[in-house]
């Protein structure tokens, strides 16, 4: 997920225009299109919300031809074959249908889906990546899941572009 520092995923208006802004940091990496393609090639499978599903369909397909999941009470379209709709529970759907056949399960947005997945124990990792702005209102990365949480800390990593990427393992309880 890329957040803005203080936690917001989208403007209210649920615009992402920020994600252009960057500052310079001289210490950070270049992240590179290699990086990005292995990156995207070591995904397996992603889990959408249906308005993250919405927003892709809008912007151009960023998922190419890898399984998607879309979690949704909603009908909505599809005129990919690579794109399955569940209506059920999250923990049959991992447990019973993604699990069996995928090792790297990617739930690719929104923050309501994320948050079933972190309240149900579904998450395994969490990677986020702030962008150097403060947005001061919009639509809240992790409201109130509910519970507390334990991660710890596997990985950071800093960009040339000012944003700061960290990789947290879900411990279990």
């Amino acid at each position: 997920m890329v957040s803005s520092l203080d936690g917001f995923i989208a403007r209210r208006d649920n615009s992402l225009s920020w994600f252009e802004m960057t500052s310079h940091f001289e210490e950070g990496i270049e992240l590179t299109d290699e990086e990005i393609a292995a990156f995207l090639a070591s995904i397996d499978c992603y889990v959408l919300g249906s308005r993250t599903y919405e927003q892709a369909l809008a912007i151009g397909w960023p998922y190419g031809e890898k399984p998607v999941v879309v979690v949704t009470s909603r009908e909505l379209p599809s005129d990919r074959s690579t794109v399955e709709f569940h209506h059920g529970e999250l923990e049959q759907l991992v447990d019973e249908v993604l699990r069996p056949q995928y090792a790297n399960i990617w739930v690719g947005g929104g923050a309501h889906l994320t948050k079933q997945f972190l309240q149900h124990g579904l998450a395994d990792e969490i990677i986020i990546s702030f962008l150097p702005i403060l947005l001061g209102d919009g639509q809240l990365f992790f409201d109130f899941i509910g519970r507390e949480l334990p991660l710890h800390l596997k990985d950071v990593t800093t960009f040339k572009t000012g944003m700061v990427e960290m990789t947290y393992e879900v411990k279990r309880g």
